[in-house]
């Protein structure tokens, strides 16, 4: 692609192509809404909240569904998902436009996005607990529980060591693969696919953050001896 990245640290190389017309297109949409928004003042907690607001929509429609509207349900959910990214894409931006970036931000958007994402489980537990359907009951309370734990073991760990963006199971592959499930109507291989990888994204940040402490408490107790 050709044009300047998100970062602004310099051109994109290769061709030209309609899916980078595509994106430069979007970006000059997305700059200009935020410029408004930064000029209007909306704060930026606000967008952050008006995403969870959107996601409780998603999380009602996925418990409202039943065995005969369903598939429709299940749509209308993924779309308000994918609406609900755009103030997950804004909210940091106007942020920064508008020269309101605080600690408090960083953090709220942080437990928001907790809140959004176990909504959106909430709303699977009805509909299959409505549906009398306790194995997927059981199923998407783990889904809910290792996503939680995806995002708590690396706060944690960076109380701890400073970074550990290991593993693969994150909050965007999360929120694609349940926009996927929701449009094609195929949540249960979704809900599958989210427990296991995020299970293994949490093993994994765990052994990464026992091996880097290890080495810093090695060093820490070597530290005396060498200065005597």
């Amino acid at each position: 692609m050709t044009g300047t990245d998100r970062t602004g640290t310099g051109p994109r190389t290769g061709p030209r192509t309609w899916t980078s017309a595509f994106g430069r297109a979007c970006g000059v949409l997305l700059d200009a809404i935020v410029r408004r928004l930064a000029l209007a003042r909306v704060s930026p907690n606000v967008l952050t909240f008006l995403g969870l607001v959107v996601n409780i929509v998603a999380a009602f429609l996925f418990g409202y569904a039943n065995g005969d509207n369903q598939a429709r349900m299940f749509r209308y959910a993924g779309l308000v998902i994918i609406g609900s990214g755009f103030f997950d894409l804004v909210d940091g931006a106007v942020a920064r436009a508008s020269n309101r970036v605080t600690r408090f931000g960083g953090f709220f958007d942080s437990v928001v996005d907790r809140y959004s994402d176990a909504s959106q489980f909430l709303g699977l537990l009805v509909f299959y607990a409505r549906g009398d359907r306790f194995f997927y009951v059981v199923l998407t309370a783990i889904v809910m529980i290792s996503a939680i734990m995806v995002s708590y073991t690396r706060a944690r760990a960076e109380s701890l060591i400073g970074s550990c963006r290991v593993g693969f199971m994150e909050r965007p592959e999360r929120l694609v693969l349940v926009i996927i499930g929701a449009l094609f109507n195929r949540m249960a291989p979704v809900l599958w696919i989210i427990a296991v990888l995020s299970t293994i994204t949490v093993i994994h940040r765990v052994r990464y953050t026992w091996t880097r402490t290890e080495l810093v408490d090695r060093a820490a107790a070597a530290t005396p001896g060498q200065a005597a």
